[in-house]
């Protein structure tokens, strides 16, 4: 009997990174994939409101524990002149719901329901309630910005961006 010596441990494989040290420049090993990226995240707010964008991506952002695209939203959102308020809260916004037009909250709702989709799906009644406040095309939008502020929660997380360190600037 053989003993296959070749067996590689992702542990090992690359040396662990001291916490706080990114791993991948996804920009620039991928230029293509994050262009794409980039291309579809501005596809996906055209035509909302700009403080709605800011709200869905800081509550997807809350519930995937993304520290770096949080940073950047939640400054994002002061600059265009949001509440330090409805900032504080928007974790909490079914609690403070009067801080938050039913619009909003249908929308954070289902930014909640698809951004935690293995837990339970997306609910009919979180659907049907978003759909009442938007129509198809404004869904689409909703729906597809939802995708892409998830899509960059997990670059983020498994690039180890840091938080403070926005790079479009």
């Amino acid at each position: 009997m053989t003993t296959n010596t070749n067996t590689a441990n992702p542990t090992t494989a690359h040396p662990e990174q001291p916490a706080g040290t990114p791993r991948l420049n996804l920009a620039k090993t991928a230029p293509k994939v994050f262009r794409a990226l980039v291309g579809f995240d501005a596809a996906a707010r055209e035509g909302l409101d700009p403080a709605l964008v800011e709200l869905i991506q800081i509550r997807a952002s809350h519930l995937n524990h993304c520290a770096y695209c949080l940073h950047m939203h939640t400054n994002d959102a002061r600059k265009a002149g949001e509440s330090e308020d409805r900032l504080h809260l928007v974790a909490v916004w079914r609690e403070a719901r009067h801080f938050y037009t039913p619009r909003e909250q249908a929308a954070l709702a289902l930014t909640e329901a698809v951004t935690l989709v293995a837990d339970a799906g997306v609910p009919d009644d979180v659907y049907t309630e978003a759909a009442a406040h938007f129509d198809d095309r404004e869904l689409a939008q909703v729906l597809s910005l939802i995708l892409a502020i998830n899509t960059w929660n997990r670059v983020a997380l498994a690039t180890r961006k840091v938080a403070g360190t926005d790079e479009r600037r």
